[in-house]
């Protein structure tokens, strides 16, 4: 596979927006480190984490970012929010908004029930929030990811068939929240413009789903693994894509979570070393 369609982010060194998640790195050594694997693409990671100036003095391209907004609360306009968003994208060269439906509440560890005028709103501030990003230039992407209020199967196919805002299609979120990526990828490949490649222990994905374990503490453990080592076909997922004209990135994005400052040489680099040696052999 062609390595320069393939991006890191900040999650996989345990950098992450939620509150109390784990110990944080600092963007220098981040940097550093995806640097030394030959990275030259990431994402941004959490609002202000890696700045334009940051990457261009290490030579780096900014794809994008993950943006969580609450789109469902007919009080709450999500507009002014990601328009600020929106300028730093813009003044760092970063094309995808990478958006997520935000409970409202810190973390990933339960979400409210949404009644019709919840989705109704959703759907349309979705639709807003892409009308405004692509004025800028930039493509929104919706990422269905665990704890946020587009999750399940049955709601991703409520944003497939009541918006036109494409998809990110993260294999990882996806599995846990009970959709196959790849079977997702074979009916929809022309609504995905983002890609979060993930692989998955199947028994810790389950326990996620069905409420056992908290979706930090899967992280913590085996619920992630490198590209190759778990239960998603990301072989095919890719093959998938790529025959039915996909060109954008491929975003390695394995959650991580970090108990203490890795010793020079340790910690998550080895899995994205592990993710980046197995992409290069497809």
């Amino acid at each position: 596979m062609r390595l320069d369609r393939v991006a890191a982010a900040p999650i996989s060194w345990g950098v992450c927006e939620v509150p109390g998640w784990g110990y944080q790195l600092t963007p220098e050594r981040v940097l550093d480190e995806m640097a030394a694997l030959g990275i030259t693409a990431t994402e941004f990671g959490p609002d202000g984490f890696l700045p334009g100036p940051l990457l261009a003095a290490r030579g780096m391209t900014a794809v994008g970012g993950f943006v969580p907004a609450v789109l469902h609360d007919p009080a709450t306009d999500p507009l002014p929010a990601i328009r600020d968003a929106l300028a730093g994208f813009t003044a760092a060269g970063a094309g995808t908004l990478v958006l997520a439906a935000a409970t409202g509440q810190d973390g990933y560890d339960a979400r409210p029930e949404l009644d019709a005028l919840g989705w109704k709103t959703l759907l349309a501030n979705l639709d807003r929030v892409a009308a405004l990003a692509a004025a800028s230039g930039i493509t929104a992407a919706l990422h269905p990811h665990v704890g946020t209020m587009v999750e399940t199967p049955d709601d991703v196919d409520r944003v497939l068939a009541g918006s036109w805002t494409g998809l990110c299609l993260d294999t990882g979120h996806l599995l846990v929240g009970g959709t196959d990526p790849v079977a997702l990828a074979r009916r929809a490949a022309g609504r995905v413009v983002h890609v979060h490649l993930k692989d998955v222990n199947e028994g810790a994905a389950a326990a996620v789903r069905d409420g056992r374990t908290p979706y930090a503490e899967a992280a913590d453990r085996n619920l992630y693994q490198p590209l190759g080592q778990g239960d998603i076909d990301v072989a095919a997922l890719i093959d998938t894509l790529e025959e039915a004209g996909y060109e954008g990135w491929y975003v390695m994005e394995q959650d991580a979570v970090l108990s203490a400052e890795p010793p020079p040489g340790g910690g998550p680099i080895a899995d994205v070393r592990a993710s980046l040696d197995w992409l290069a052999a497809l």
